[in-house]
């Protein structure tokens, strides 16, 4: 018969019981951040795609960067998506000065928006070579080698999956961003190389223009504002076609939204995509953000109801905390993330408040407009 009494100890149990679901996503998924390619130079021609629609100050900072790469043969392409801020004049002033610079206008119909899909679509068309590293106007390579070393992992794969770091304020917002970015670049990472690639990220990734056309592009989630990353390597991968890059002059990094009203606007648009996952994607992150908030939700609760034993949820966080700091120790060296580890337990908390706070409103939101 059930006894109020037992309360307690159900909390705790159901707080241990997911604790033991986070270690099997730590020790078989986060232990994955590995590439099993050796890395050999190749000069194969490459196709920057950028599009862009209002972002004169983006590209004033950024484009420069990409047009400067330390790469033998290469093009930017960039999508001058409807603009009225004057990125067009801009454009036209860099066209005189850089060769490898094609710029690719489309004319704003009010009548008919397209999104930034269809952007993305045109530039490819109009690009020249067959491998594309596609990027946003507002991202900045950490170095010159960015083509150089994104290129040489393509070698006999179709898609290549960067790593996109945000350069975030120091406050609380930027906390919770920090370690979010983090924990999703190594989610990606690791599931992939377990054989469940469920995404990609637009600022860095790549893939060959023969692939691109012979799925039709983003035919099949054009109805949608994201996607042109998750969606594409979702509906595109296979078990032999994918490589991942982890050199670290790879990456491309950008800045994180500077408040909270910027932030939510930006999460709604993933929420967006988030619906068009495959069900097993959909399972297999919902378990683990279900355990992530079960494990402090139970262990709380049994703070709460049973004071006197407060040592068995203390020593279960402690635990968790424990093996976290172990497994991630790795990664958050591979990613430049090495701050997160000093204090693993205070990203931790806020992580879980994020999971909880996202899952409660997520159904309430709609979807924002590429703009």
């Amino acid at each position: 018969m059930f006894n109020i009494e037992s309360i307690p100890f159900i909390t705790l149990c159901f707080s241990i019981l997911c604790l033991f679901v986070l270690f099997f996503y730590y020790f078989y998924f986060f232990t994955q951040l590995k590439t099993d390619l050796k890395l050999v130079a190749n000069s194969n021609p490459i196709s920057v795609i950028v599009a862009a629609r209002n972002e004169k100050k983006n590209l004033e900072r950024n484009l420069e960067l990409l047009l400067e790469q330390d790469y033998p043969e290469y093009e930017v392409v960039v999508i001058n998506d409807g603009s009225h801020d004057g990125t067009k004049a801009y454009l036209k002033e860099l066209d005189e000065k850089y060769s490898n610079l094609k710029i690719v206008t489309l004319e704003l119909d009010e009548r008919f928006k397209k999104g930034k899909k269809f952007a993305l679509t045109m530039g490819i068309k109009a690009a020249q070579y067959e491998h594309l590293l596609l990027t946003d106007a507002d991202c900045w390579p950490t170095s010159k080698n960015w083509i150089s070393k994104m290129s040489m992992s393509f070698q006999e794969k179709d898609i290549v999956l960067g790593i996109a770091p945000l350069e975030v304020p120091k406050s609380l917002l930027g906390s919770v961003i920090k370690y979010e970015t983090f924990h999703t670049a190594l989610q990606f990472i690791t599931y992939a190389n377990r054989g469940f690639a469920y995404m990609g990220v637009g600022r860095n990734l790549a893939y060959t223009k023969t692939l691109f056309f012979k799925n039709k592009g983003f035919a099949s989630h054009q109805h949608i504002l994201s996607g042109d990353d998750d969606l594409f390597v979702q509906e595109n991968v296979t078990l032999t076609n994918l490589a991942i890059c982890l050199d670290q002059e790879s990456f491309m990094y950008s800045k994180a939204p500077l408040n909270f009203r910027s932030w939510l606007t930006q999460k709604k648009r993933h929420f967006s995509t988030n619906r068009e996952y495959k069900r097993s994607f959909v399972q297999l992150l919902g378990l683990y953000s279900f355990a992530q908030i079960g494990v402090y939700s139970g262990a709380l609760a049994g703070l709460i109801l049973a004071p006197r034993v407060w040592y068995i949820p203390v020593g279960i966080l402690l635990l968790k905390w424990i093996i976290q700091w172990a497994v991630m120790l790795t990664p958050t060296k591979a990613l430049k993330a090495d701050s997160i580890r000093w204090i693993l337990p205070y990203y931790d908390i806020l992580y879980t408040v994020f999971l909880l706070f996202f899952a409660i409103i997520k159904p309430f939101t709609r979807q924002p407009k590429w703009s």
